[in-house]
């Protein structure tokens, strides 16, 4: 097996190719988790900086913004005056409370002044034995004020294919919401993000919306510490049993 040899300071390490290589690999793939665990930190610090703004700023009013996007008002609260599209509503599928299949009841709502609309998370409601009948979700076509917290979409698992696009009918059932393929269907446009309607406001279901409970970025530093250890550990040995072979 062919051998490097390397002097140092008055000495020589000698390895074999193969250790070098795997040593190498070793290292790379330490070091890659490390950072990624950093990575992962900075995120988490960055998400926690956005939950605290959301809950301190004032109610921003959607009606007085000529841009609203998720990346500037995520977890923010806010209003918006307009009215509900009560004949075409969107039962998101597949959401499990307290062990009970049901739907979060998506309900676009057009707001006054733009052409435009943001569709509004109504809460949860309770699947029917059978999958064909479908509960009433009528409000009402009047104008009105609502008040609830910018959020992405309802995350999902696995995400299979064709699981973005409606059902025929209304109300449609879709898995996946994306905002596109759903304006596409409406024939008019859609904000990218769903407002989570306040429990205090009425048109409403069960609302009990979370808080998306995360690793805190000290935990995600203090793993970081222990890959970059263990890397560092690595090298130690690595030069400790080339050392060792020259005696």
């Amino acid at each position: 097996m062919k051998k490097i040899q390397i002097p140092v300071a008055g000495k020589t390490i000698r390895f074999s190719v193969t250790a070098l290589v795997v040593y190498v690999i070793l290292l790379i793939i330490l070091c890659s988790l490390g950072s990624w665990q950093l990575r992962r930190a900075e995120q988490k610090e960055r998400y926690l900086r956005q939950l605290e703004q959301g809950r301190s700023v004032e109610i921003s009013h959607l009606n007085r913004l000529e841009e609203a996007d998720l990346k500037t008002l995520e977890y923010r609260k806010v209003s918006v005056s307009g009215q509900y599209d009560d004949a075409h509503q969107f039962l998101i599928d597949n959401q499990v409370k307290n062990g009970k299949v049901g739907y979060f009841v998506m309900t676009p709502f057009f707001i006054a002044g733009q052409d435009k609309a943001v569709l509004v998370n109504r809460g949860w409601i309770g699947m029917a034995k059978n999958r064909q009948e479908f509960p009433d979700l009528r409000i009402g076509e009047r104008n009105t004020t609502i008040t609830g917290r910018v959020n992405h979409f309802p995350p999902v698992g696995l995400v299979l294919e064709g699981a973005d696009v409606p059902s025929d009918g209304w109300p449609a059932t879709v898995q996946v919401v994306n905002h596109r393929i759903l304006a596409e269907r409406l024939g008019y446009s859609l904000l990218d993000f769903q407002i989570e309607l306040d429990p205090t406001q009425k048109d409403g279901y069960s609302r009990e919306w979370q808080t998306i409970s995360i690793m805190p970025p000290e935990k995600h530093i203090a793993y970081a510490v222990q890959w970059f250890a263990l890397a560092l550990t690595l090298t130690v040995l690595f030069l400790w049993f080339s050392f060792k072979q020259n005696g």
